[in-house]
């Protein structure tokens, strides 16, 4: 498929770093990324002059595209360095999967929605993004490959609680971004893994933000 980017998208683009400097985003590579990924290439057609609007849009599935702010400030909370792995829990639209791999992040991000993945999964691979995508249950991590310990962890659905699993494939040192509350609102937490036993870990909380719901196992198809 042939894919355009405009003068019209690349002044948008602009304009969304801009906004995203105001909003409180520092991190130089965070808004080199967000400034270098064509959002609009992960959306609709359709809603093709929403793309740089700060505004979560809907992706099929029930789900949807996170905003542009909360792309940006979840990457800049992982701390993301050159190199790193990086799991990732909802690929949905692949769009903050490309951004840390434009980061130069190897990501490896599991998708439960299986209408999502395979939509997803050869969309970022034509866009020549270094994500290896998997169809999954994100509550349990990736069991399918030997991948283990990650450096980073980030998570782009509501959870409920910590997910045991995932933290037990975060190394020590590592650091997980990850919404937990309720259905309508979560808070932004940030853990930091101190060591192997339950409960090793030093939490952040960085304010109330929207996801949709981190569903389990039984609920996936």
């Amino acid at each position: 498929m042939k894919r355009e980017d405009t003068y019209r998208h690349q002044g948008q683009r602009r304009q969304m770093c801009e906004l995203l400097k105001q909003q409180g985003i520092t991190d130089d590579a965070v808004l080199k990324a967000m400034g270098a990924v064509r959002r609009h290439w992960f959306l609709d057609s359709a809603l093709d002059a929403l793309a740089y609007d700060d505004r979560a849009l809907k992706i099929g599935a029930d789900q949807t595209i996170s905003r542009p702010s909360t792309v940006a400030m979840q990457s800049q909370l992982l701390c993301v360095e050159s190199g790193m792995k990086v799991l990732e829990i909802g690929t949905g639209s692949g769009y903050q999967a490309a951004v840390l791999s434009k980061m130069g992040a190897k990501v490896f991000s599991i998708e439960r929605q299986k209408e999502l993945f395979d939509h997803t999964r050869p969309l970022l691979a034509e866009l020549g993004c270094r994500v290896r995508c998997f169809l999954g249950d994100g509550y349990q991590g990736l069991t399918e490959v030997d991948q283990a310990p990650f450096d980073r962890i980030i998570v782009t659905c509501g959870a409920r609680e910590m997910p045991e699993a995932l933290m037990a494939q975060l190394k020590v040192g590592g650091i997980m971004v990850i919404p937990i509350g309720g259905d309508d609102t979560q808070e932004m937490l940030r853990f930091t893994k101190t060591g192997e036993g339950r409960g090793e870990w030093e939490k952040e909380e960085f304010g109330r933000y929207s996801f949709v719901p981190m569903l389990d196992g039984r609920q996936m198809h």
